[in-house]
């Protein structure tokens, strides 16, 4: 019986780290399991759209920072 394989292991694949024996017998169900297959390209896909996005804070959050730090004695931040 083939060991079910899951989405936290299909991470640990793509991040290398599962044993060589593990590696081998996920390599060999994706080969056997197109539905396993799809949800791997999937979570490459969503990896790779995570890594592209550049997060920035609002606007309101960085004034409400210097405000803080305004009325606590930290003046020397300065605003972008």
């Amino acid at each position: 019986m083939t060991k079910p394989f899951t989405p936290n292991d299909l991470v640990r694949y793509i991040y290398q780290e599962m044993s060589e024996g593990e590696n081998e017998k996920l390599v060999q169900a994706l080969r056997e399991d197109g539905t396993l297959m799809q949800e791997y390209l999937e979570l490459l896909s969503t990896i790779d759209q995570l890594d592209q996005l550049i997060l920035q804070p609002s606007e309101k959050v960085v004034k409400g920072i210097i405000k803080k730090a305004n009325s606590t004695g930290l003046e020397k931040i300065k605003s972008f």
